[in-house]
Parts: structure tokens; sequence; C-alpha cells
């Protein structure tokens, strides 16, 4: 008998088909190319004499060269209830930020350029003014993040010396990094005081000596501590160390800039607030709470900045024009403080109404049932996400989608958009606390096209 396999079209043969030929008119030649061996093996695998139609073929072979165009990085529908995930990218940046990146990106910009001299200019001056003005600082700094903002002010300040450190502050960070191993990095040497539960001033006191070069103060962002705990202020802490001439430094973590009260969040400490409580450096994220681009942001006594900045390590951990030009747009929102409420997006999600989220809600799955799609609106809790407000649930609102909830969630994720949801007690829930508004037609086309999909 003669093997079926015989009968497969060659590549060349494929290549010359009508429907590939409209195809290599919108992809590359080579992806084509590639995908047409990769569909001919798979048919072959499957032995069938007559494997596929000329239409099906081209089908076949439009589908894998979709999959090998499309980009690694992706646009995500974020229905997780949770608005800063650090795995989906943490704060979306808002429409000045974006504007500003598309302004500087499309040209030549004065990145280290001084348009009033004509010389040489520093990519360090931007934002700063900013973020003087916004935080009280004397100066400020701007690195890739959080992270290296550390290292940088503990390498500058304390370098093959002492970082005291409570043992209650000895916190893990996202992706498994530690603060200890952070510090190692920097070239300071960690000296825990006090204990895991409770830490005095008198701790800090009897730990300094000739050979300490700073005090760290780690905000504890993503975990809180109950019961017979005690710790010492950044005020208390700052008068040890104007006293005894070293400098504190404070890891803000989030990057709040103002109060967010009116909205029911309440514990996080802003900026300024850290500054006029003593701290001789402030380090805290760009893109967590404060809302922009993935950044480092350096606050603080102008000497140390000055130090900072003549620091061979700020060059490695220097950021981009573009974070840059998002991150100045994304400041200036903040002169008005209503302003940035409603045009920040990370910060405007946080605020939404119940209300809102219900008519969300009941947008999408009035939409749902007319394609068959059956679901059951439901109050649930979400959360802000990125170590920020740890002990917050918020009220929110969510679509529990009816059926297979595992295959609802591969299927929603493997989609274009991909939408990310959370499978809770064995249901698919969909959750509006971190879908905006321009999300929502996208979102409703993604669960028709998912359930048509998995039918």
């Amino acid at each position: 008998m003669m093997d079926p396999r015989r009968n497969l079209p060659s590549v060349s043969v494929l290549l010359e088909s009508s429907g590939i030929r409209a195809l290599l008119e919108s992809a590359p030649r080579p992806v084509v190319v590639e995908a047409v061996r990769i569909v001919v093996d798979q048919v072959r695998e499957r032995a069938r004499a007559s494997p596929l139609t000329d239409a099906a073929w081209a089908d076949a072979i439009a589908a894998e060269v979709s999959v090998a165009i499309r980009p690694s990085l992706r646009a995500v529908i974020n229905a997780t209830g949770i608005v800063l995930h650090t795995n989906l990218g943490r704060a979306p940046v808002s429409a000045a930020a974006l504007d500003a990146i598309a302004r500087v990106a499309s040209g030549y910009s004065n990145l280290e350029f001084d348009l009033d001299s004509g010389g040489r200019g520093s990519r360090y001056t931007h934002c700063a003014a900013l973020l003087r003005e916004l935080t009280g600082a004397e100066d400020a700094l701007v690195v890739n993040n959080c992270a290296a903002a550390l290292v940088l002010a503990l390498n500058t300040c304390a370098d093959g010396r002492d970082a005291l450190l409570s043992r209650g502050e000895l916190v893990e960070i996202g992706g498994s990094f530690r603060v200890h191993e952070i510090m190692e990095k920097s070239g300071a040497r960690l000296r825990e005081v006090g204990a895991t539960n409770r830490t005095h001033l008198v701790d800090y006191a009897r730990a300094v000596n000739m050979r300490t070069g700073a005090i760290l103060k780690v905000h504890r962002s993503n975990f809180s501590v109950h019961g017979f705990v005690a710790d010492v202020s950044v005020p208390a802490l700052a008068v040890l160390a104007r006293a005894r001439a070293i400098p504190l430094i404070h890891d803000l973590g989030s990057g709040l800039l103002i109060s967010l009260a009116d909205i029911g969040l309440v514990g996080e400490p802003t900026a300024r607030e850290a500054l006029d409580a003593g701290a001789s450096v402030v380090v805290m994220s760009g893109d967590k709470l404060l809302g922009g681009p993935q950044a480092g942001l350096v606050l603080g006594e102008a000497r140390h900045i000055a130090a900072m900045r003549q620091n061979p390590l700020a060059r490695s951990y220097r950021v981009d024009k573009l974070t840059l030009a998002a991150l100045e747009a994304t400041l200036a929102l903040y002169r008005e403080p209503s302003r940035a409420m409603r045009e920040i997006p990370a910060l405007a999600l946080l605020g939404t109404q119940l209300t809102h989220l219900r008519a969300r809600a009941f947008r999408c799955l009035d939409a749902w049932r007319t394609s068959g799609v059956e679901g059951e609106i439901i109050d649930t809790t979400s959360t802000v996400g990125a170590g920020a407000f740890p002990d917050v649930a918020l009220p929110s609102v969510a679509v529990a989608l009816a059926g297979d909830a595992e295959r609802w969630a591969r299927t929603l994720r493997q989609g274009d958009p991909a939408v990310v949801g959370r499978v809770y007690d064995g249901r698919m829930l969909i959750d509006f606390r971190a879908v905006q508004d321009e999300s929502l037609d996208p979102l409703i086309a993604a669960v028709m096209a998912a359930r048509d999909s998995t039918a």
C-alpha cells in the first residue's frame, strides 16, 4: 500500500499556491516558509491520505504565521482585581505620559544637552525640579528601579561600613529578592538590631560605632505585624542619626505622593511625610502608587544626592529618555491632586465607585448573554497590589462565568487581547476593579471569542 504521506504537497508547491502568495504580501518570507514547513510536518505526523484542502492549508499556515509574528510582550486586560499587578506590568501610565513618550521618541531631544549654554547637559536634571517641588526634597535623582536606588544609596553612604537594620524589617520583596541580599551587593555590611517582633531605639544606639555608615529604615509595605510588637519611628531614628552624624535612609517602597484618605486608603506615608520626619534619603518606586513608568526615585539632602550622581554605579542604573518623559508628564499631573486622581489610571481605578464597577459588569454580562455566555454578577474584594496597603480589601464587583473555570482561564489567556482573570472557589471571575472603561469592548469581544473556541 502506498504511504499516504507521499501525497503531501512540497513546501515549494505550497508557496506558489494563491492563498500563500497572498500571505507573503503581508508577512516576511522566512517566517512564511518556516510556517509552511511546520504545518507540513504536523500533517505528515498525522499520516492522512488527503490531509487538507487548499483553503485548509492556507488557514493552517496563516495561523502558524500569526503565532510566529505575535509580539512576546503583549497587551493584557487585567481582570484579576489586583490594580498594581507586578506580573502584569504594575501601573498603566496616563494619556499625558503616552503623549510625552511619543513626542520624545519620534525625534531627537535635549536628554544630555543644555539648550541655554549650548553645551553638554545632564539627564539627571530632568524630573529633579518637579520632584523637589512635589516632595520638599533638597534634591532628587531618578534611576531605573527602587532596588537600584537602594543599592546606590547604600553604596554611596555605607560602602565597606555597617548599615543598621531592624530584624523586623528584613523583608522579602517580589521575585524572592530579600533586602539583606540587596544590601550585600551594595557593599554595605548588614548589622541587625532588635528582634523580629520588637526593636527599640536603644538597640540602634548601642549598635552605632565608628564603623557605622548608615541607618536603614524599610517600610513594611507588603505585610503587617500585629500583637506583641514594637518598632522605632523615623523621627526618633532621625534624632539619633543626626546626633551621631550618620545618614538615615528610608526605603519607602510604594512611591505615594498624595494622601489617598478620601478614597479610604490610609496607613502609607507620602514621600513628603517621610522627608519631613527627618530621613536623610528616601527611595521609592515610580510605577506603583505614583502611577508612572518603572523608575527608582531618590529624594533627600543635596549632599547625599550629589554624591550619588558622582558614583560610577549611577551610570549603570540610569534611565532612558522614554522613562524620563513619561515620569515628568506623570509628576506634572500631581500639581493638581484632583487631576492626578482622575487622569493617572492607577489612582482612578483605586477610586472607582462600586456603582461604576457594577455598571461595567452589567454591560459586559448583557453583551455576553447575547452570544450564549452565561454568568452571575457577584460582590467580591480586590487588592491594591505591588505590596501597598497590604491590609486593605477593596470592595469590588465581578462576573462569575458559567462553565469550566480552568478552561475559561486558559482560553482567555491565549486570546488576543489576552484576558487574565482569577479562578476562585471553582469559578472563573472577571473582576472589574482594574478594568478600564476603554477596555470593556475588547473584553466583551475576548470572552465571546473564547466561548466560540471552546464550544
